[in-house]
């Protein structure tokens, strides 16, 4: 699979995932939880512990800014305190950045936790921080109802992907240097960025359907 094939599968999977989810209060929070989540190759816990500004709250695990050219997120993870730039994409539908700013316009939210829950008709933002939970249950049901990689029986559909699959995503799909992708990550070594790399580079050159089987 070349890179221009996978950059397009990546690209398809996005917008897939982004149309799946309605343009209600809630769907404008699940949009930015996965495209930040994946743009950011961010952990579920560091999704959900962010808040809109620093010390918002006591449990906070970073916070965020907001800038013409993109959003830094600002996180304490598990290799210390991190930087993370998330740029602004080539168009609203999957552009992380402008999927935040719809969810704090809308949800109203200027203070405190970004991704909180919501009511239950979904129209009005409430003050309960989101769990990690919500994040992998998320996944799954997204990636289900877009129906991205519906040749596999549901089981094996939802196996491939979990709370872990927006980092492993970014990982293994962008074609960037590996120190960049260290850095944006926060991994500690070049091996375990390559370990996800590696993923990408399987099959690359599929010699069993060039044999014409």
């Amino acid at each position: 699979m070349t890179c221009r094939h996978v950059k397009h599968r990546v690209k398809t999977r996005r917008e897939k995932i982004s149309r799946a989810l309605p343009f209600d209060l809630r769907g404008l929070r699940d949009r930015a939880i996965l495209l930040l989540g994946y743009a950011g190759g961010l952990r579920r816990s560091e999704i959900v512990s962010l808040d809109v500004g620093k010390d918002d709250t006591p449990d906070s695990g970073g916070w965020i800014e907001i800038l013409d050219e993109g959003a830094v997120l600002t996180l304490n993870s598990k290799t210390g305190w991190r930087e993370v730039e998330i740029g602004r994409g080539s168009k609203d539908e999957t552009c992380p950045v402008h999927a935040l700013e719809q969810w704090l316009h809308f949800a109203k939210i200027n203070f405190g936790p970004v991704f909180v829950r919501t009511s239950r008709d979904g129209k009005r933002a409430l003050e309960a921080r989101l769990s990690d939970k919500h994040v992998a249950r998320l996944i799954k049901a997204t990636v289900l109802k877009s129906g991205i990689r519906a040749d596999l029986p549901e089981a094996e559909r939802l196996a491939l992907f979990s709370g872990h699959s927006l980092r492993a995503g970014l990982a293994s799909s962008a074609e960037v240097d590996e120190h960049y992708v260290q850095k944006h990550l926060g991994h500690a070594s070049a091996e375990m960025t390559r370990r996800y790399q590696r993923r990408r580079d399987r099959f690359r050159v599929n010699l069993t359907k060039a044999a014409g089987l």
